[in-house]
């Protein structure tokens, strides 16, 4: 199973599942199209729009889990 971390790059999390791209926008994070915003990490643009980094991670994880099984 892929694993999310928030030093991933936004570009490369969005590879691993293009349906994580809901996820992020109901998050907050809305400027997921953005080209600035795919070479960030999911850290700086989290905290770019005031998210928890580890909140937003676990949300991703939990989804990609969820499909696992």
């Amino acid at each position: 199973m892929a694993k999310i971390s928030k030093d991933m790059i936004i570009s490369d999390i969005l590879q691993i599942d293009a349906n994580l791209v809901p996820i992020l926008i109901n998050q907050g994070m809305h400027c997921i199209g953005c080209p600035s915003s795919q070479g960030e990490s999911l850290e700086q643009a989290a905290i770019v729009h005031g998210l928890d980094p580890d909140e937003l991670c676990d949300a991703l994880n939990n989804y990609l889990e969820k499909m696992e099984s």
